[in-house]
């Protein structure tokens, strides 16, 4: 069943089992969970079906440093969804030394094991529709596979580990009927859940507010809440809750809003592969269930441990886009269309070279003097990208030489500093706008250079080529500077623990303190590994979902029997 909070009466007060705030990936998946599983489950969406600009705008705030992360308001989307309807579909499970206590790494301490959680990925491949939860590249593609660069064996790295890609799949999209047939689970739509309200001991959310921009006002009474509302709106609504709880709800320890991570991201570097363009394949296979897949060149856990540094993996990437010096008429018409192209990409396409008029001109002349290749990679792309249910990820497209750059994506390590606070500024609602403060450390800084120095001497060990630093790169901090915090990647800010002292959160997400607060999504995750979060915060959602499945079925007293009652009751 799928409403507006518009229509419900106003001051009255909704009873349920289970509240979700919030119906991005981790809230809809958890609905999903519990289909059929005789409970009252209702789901509180700020937005609606579409995007809406007023809605948008009460995801605004400040951040400390502009250069290095982007508006509050940009990447999160407050709509039937969440950011599943913008997001490339890129779908990676952590590693398990992710999971393991790492003695060189400050705070990276999860409760959970990583065989618990690898128990999930399989339904969340599926939910995803990333295909199957195979990321061995010789599992998942068996005699097809080719070798990504031949010649290269190297010691200190793999490439053999998969990343695979969804439709990309709008969970609203994908699963809005599903839910709207429901009886056991309703949505409601234009549900602003702007403070959690304590009951006189502080044990408990007593009732949930809600809010509408066009004025109405309720609340909800659930036995159970869950907020899946993302890494920056979790601290944001557990800050403003403070009725009772004066630093805010589940906040005692002063955990909530701090070890802020997004990932280490960006191109370096100049590759020059030895052998022919056939000995090297940068592109897309195709697993056997029809699922994009592409090998990464990754750390190995081994020299992560021997050199005390992060994660990271590395992918061959086409020449840097805004240096016109590439002189490949598809790049250059992709620089010159980056007005037309949303913000979450279009944003990496400003780079640091000069945006004059002759460098406007070159890439003119780039396209102009490759007409043959420009077309055929937009006819390609309207085919296989624009045009197709299943689409092709990103660009691709072979240099002219076996000349390469190099995509990395880093952890971040846990930083107590890096955090999200509560501004002066109230949106119009009454909700505190958010202050991100994000930081990086020298440990970051150090995974990035130490992993493309351990790659550079694989590659020149193996023969295979060469792999040096461009001019301006040779300050790794100011490669870290140059793209800043990885996009729509809002981890950490509600970490879990095994003890107060360690998180906000418990082993099954339960807020330490709060008996019936729960916490979907990546806020959760105690570190945040080389890996696209999405397939994770879909793994724990739906372990959370079965824990809260059978947490609802006890019944209160002993002898109590639950009576089966519509899907929300108000009074």
């Amino acid at each position: 069943m799928i409403g507006s909070a518009n229509d419900v009466v106003r001051g009255s007060t909704l009873e349920t089992d289970l509240c979700i705030v919030g119906a991005g990936a981790a809230g809809i998946t958890m609905a999903l969970q519990l289909l059929r599983a005789g409970l009252r489950v209702l789901v509180l969406e700020s937005g609606n079906l579409s995007d809406d600009k007023a809605t948008q705008a009460l995801n605004e705030g400040t951040v400390v440093d502009p250069a290095l992360h982007s508006p509050p308001d940009k990447y999160r989307q407050r709509r039937f969804g969440g950011s599943t309807t913008i997001w490339g579909g890129r779908c990676v499970p952590f590693d398990p030394i992710d999971l393991q206590t790492r003695p060189w790494i400050e705070y990276a301490s999860w409760p959970i094991d990583y065989q618990t959680l690898a128990g999930f990925y399989p339904e969340a491949n599926a939910l995803c529709e990333a295909g199957e939860a195979e990321y061995d590249a010789g599992h998942a593609l068996g005699d097809s596979i080719r070798p990504l660069i031949r010649g290269f064996a190297p010691s200190d790295f793999t490439t053999d580990r998969l990343e695979r890609f969804s439709c990309p799949t709008d969970f609203g999209t994908r699963y809005r009927n599903r839910l709207a047939a429901s009886n056991d689970v309703r949505v409601m739509m234009d549900a602003n859940v702007t403070r959690l309200l304590a009951s006189a001991d502080g044990t408990r959310v007593d009732r949930v507010l809600v809010r509408t921009l066009r004025g109405n006002r309720f609340h909800v009474r659930s036995r159970l809440v869950v907020l899946a509302t993302g890494g920056i709106e979790v601290p944001r609504l557990l800050l403003a809750s403070r009725d009772v709880h004066a630093q805010g709800m589940g906040n005692a320890e002063d955990l909530v809003g701090r070890f802020y991570m997004c990932h280490i991201a960006g191109t370096i570097g100049t590759l020059r592969l030895n052998g022919q363009r056939e000995d090297v394949w940068h592109g897309y296979d195709v697993a056997a269930d029809g699922t994009y897949c592409r090998r990464r060149i990754a750390l190995r856990a081994e020299r992560q441990r021997e050199h005390g540094i992060g994660n990271i993996v590395f992918r061959l990437h086409h020449p840097r886009i805004p240096d016109p010096l590439h002189r490949t008429g598809a790049l250059s018409a992709i620089y010159l269309a980056k007005h037309f192209i949303s913000y979450e990409y279009g944003k990496r396409l400003t780079g640091d070279q000069p945006a004059g008029v002759m460098s406007w001109l070159r890439h003119v002349r780039n396209v102009a003097g490759d007409p043959f290749g420009t077309a055929g990679f937009l006819l390609h792309w309207l085919r296989y990208r624009t045009l197709a249910q299943r689409k092709f990820p990103s660009v691709i497209i072979r240099p002219r030489a076996n000349l390469f750059s190099l995509d990395f994506h880093g952890e971040q390590v846990p930083n107590r500093a890096s955090r999200i606070r509560l501004a002066e500024a109230h949106d119009r609602l009454d909700m505190p706008h958010v202050q991100i403060d994000w930081r990086y450390t020298g440990q970051d800084v150090e995974t990035v250079r130490q992993g493309f120095g351990l790659l550079r001497d694989d590659i020149a060990h193996s023969g295979a080529g060469e792999l040096r630093l461009a001019s301006d790169e040779t300050d790794f901090e100011s490669v870290v500077r140059r793209d800043g915090a990885y996009g729509g990647h809002h981890i950490g800010t509600a970490r879990m623990g095994s003890s107060p002292a360690m998180g906000v959160v418990d082993a099954n997400c339960r807020v330490m303190g709060i008996n019936n607060l729960y916490i979907a999504g990546s806020a959760v995750f105690p570190t945040s590994s080389q890996a696209n979060p999405t397939l994770t915060i879909v793994a724990l959602a739906i372990r959370l979902a079965r824990h809260l499945r059978a947490e609802v079925a006890r019944p209160i007293e002993a002898g109590t029997v639950r009576r089966r009652t519509p899907a929300v009751a108000a009074r």
